[in-house]
């Protein structure tokens, strides 16, 4: 056996695997967490190995101690995934939300492309029309995310099904790939803080007197093909949240 492969993972690469877990939703708030003899045995690691992983867990919040029972997952009010951190989800389960969330208000319609910044992320001139998507993010009944999809034109004539507000069954670029042979690659997530606009606030359900500044978190994903920008994903974050690269 080479000593790659006899290599006893260490105490990072455990928590990792726990955090996905947690993630993905196979473990779930409230859920026990295995003994850390169970976890020795897994992983084939010490006692003190073990010890700190989980020690990793819960100082990211992700798990508590229960009295009498051990530890158990944390139950996250305030926490909200990344976009990066929902495709990597649906890449590892084919799951498009993580536990007790949902996605509600969606629309699909052409519209101007009206704000600079998008228009030059898309590569299309100020007023060009484009598809613009639009949902909101619900986990556990709290609002959490504002997100908006702006679309190249050109994406329209092999997914005419981008100007329907029903959400799809996957991840609309796989079924682009699927009919144009062209692959999709993300640039890095960015992410800023502006005020938001009133209607950010609105379908977040945040109650201030329209034209209050409030502060919002905003991440934005870039997506090209062989051609160019093909979208450009905006998510606005509710205030008060945090915000974490887990799925």
């Amino acid at each position: 056996m080479s000593d790659s492969q006899s290599k006893k993972p260490g105490y990072a690469e455990i928590a990792s695997h726990y955090r996905t877990l947690i993630a993905d939703g196979t473990l779930a708030p409230g859920d026990e967490m295995p003994s850390m003899s169970k976890v020795c045995e897994t992983f084939k690691v010490s006692i003190t190995t073990a010890n700190r992983a989980y020690k990793q867990l819960k100082s990211e919040g992700l798990t508590v101690p229960k009295p009498g029972v051990g530890t158990v997952v944390a139950d996250q009010p305030r926490v909200a995934t990344t976009a990066s951190a929902r495709l990597d989800r649906i890449a590892r389960t084919g799951k498009p939300y993580a536990k007790k969330e949902v996605s509600t208000e969606h629309t699909a319609q052409l519209r101007s492309m009206a704000d600079p910044i998008l228009a030059d992320q898309l590569n299309v001139e100020l007023h060009d029309e484009v598809i613009v998507r639009t949902r909101t993010f619900v986990r556990d009944g709290k609002r959490t995310v504002f997100a908006v999809s702006c679309i190249h034109m050109r994406a329209l004539g092999d997914v005419p099904e981008l100007l329907s507000p029903e959400p799809f069954d996957r991840f609309w670029q796989e079924i682009y790939t699927a009919r144009t042979g062209r692959a999709v690659t993300k640039a890095p997530e960015r992410r800023s803080a502006r005020l938001a606009y009133d209607y950010e606030l609105q379908a977040l359900q945040v109650d201030v007197e329209p034209g209050t500044p409030v502060p919002v978190l905003v991440l934005v994903n870039t997506f090209s093909d062989e051609d160019g920008p093909l979208e450009v994903w905006e998510d606005v974050y509710a205030p008060g949240l945090w915000q974490v690269d887990n799925g």
